[in-house]
């Protein structure tokens, strides 16, 4: 199982009250929630294997290179050292180390690539996985790392988490239109306002579904609007040929990088020691985790008293 992090936390910050704080007043609504998904997740989905991928660049800038628009709404004002800084409530900044340091305690593998979003390092290790492979994302690029074949499947969470939608294969041609191999395409002629992406002016959802149901690819609607026989639409032609600038430029955007080298770590779920359980405990408590840490330590595995 490789969670989509940040989306989680996000997810979690905002559903849950920012009064649910420690016994010293710091928030841990995010923390606390996130423990929740986690004890969800795993109780319902059985995993072997559980990796929290991270943004270690949420923002890269070789993506911005080919898009300055790319995520840049996100942006705050006051920038620190020339580094982009993603608009976060202080109430959450708070509390990223501190999911750091419960992942950390629980024994979760936390990975991420220099310069590469969470959801490059969860095409990587999804694409590169022998072992069948559940993303759990709000986030539908993700939605072209689908495979049957592979047993890749996604847990969507953007209706929430008492809705969770298993995305496969038939599921996202139903609801779509286009099979996975297709959606980055999709992606791109669409366009996607919560990342910056204009799309082609004049095409959205249907018509890009239509287009990639006749024309197969990208590439291959590109090369219809180029060809004057082809059956395309001059005004479909006109939009397409508006945007060759874009286009040109975007897929690499939209592309799951799928090739990292994340190295060699271990993500097997196993029940901690007796050290470890007693050490989680006390942060547990220090902290005001309350009943999902406690449900969280149950679904990984281990031996909680009094449950």
């Amino acid at each position: 199982m490789l969670l989509d992090t940040a989306s989680l936390y996000f997810r979690a910050f905002f559903g849950l009250p920012d009064t649910i704080r420690a016994p010293d007043g710091t928030p841990v609504n995010a923390v606390r929630g996130l423990l929740e998904f986690i004890a969800r997740l795993v109780g319902d989905y059985a995993p072997t294997h559980l990796v929290a991928c991270w943004d270690d660049d949420w923002r890269p800038q070789w993506r911005v290179d080919l898009i300055p628009s790319y995520k840049a709404h996100r942006v705050v004002d006051v920038v620190a050292g020339g580094v982009d800084v993603e608009e976060t409530p202080d109430a959450l900044v708070t509390q990223i180390p501190m999911i750091r340091r419960v992942l950390a305690e629980l024994h979760i593998s936390v990975v991420g690539a220099a310069d590469h979003e969470a959801d490059d390092v969860i095409g990587s290790l999804a694409t590169q996985s022998t072992i069948p492979v559940d993303i759990v994302t709000g986030d539908r690029d993700l939605f072209q790392l689908v495979d049957d074949a592979s047993d890749v499947r996604l847990v969507y969470t953007a209706r929430g988490m008492s809705k969770l939608e298993v995305m496969t294969e038939e599921v996202i041609v139903g609801k779509y239109g286009v099979t996975p191999r297709q959606y980055a395409d999709f992606a791109v002629l669409r366009g996607d306002a919560s990342d910056g992406l204009p799309g082609v002016a004049g095409i959205g959802e249907k018509t890009a579904a239509n287009l990639l149901q006749e024309y197969a690819s990208l590439d291959g609607i590109i090369a219809a609007a180029a060809d004057v026989s082809s059956t395309m639409s001059s005004t479909i032609r006109a939009k397409i040929a508006a945007a060759a600038e874009y286009l040109a430029v975007a897929p690499q955007v939209v592309e799951v990088v799928q090739g990292l080298d994340l190295g060699q770590f271990d993500a097997q779920i196993r029940p901690l020691s007796a050290e470890a359980r007693s050490s989680f405990a006390h942060l547990a408590d220090e902290w005001g985790l309350g009943s999902p840490a406690t449900r969280a330590l149950r679904a990984l595995g281990n031996d909680v008293p009094g449950t």
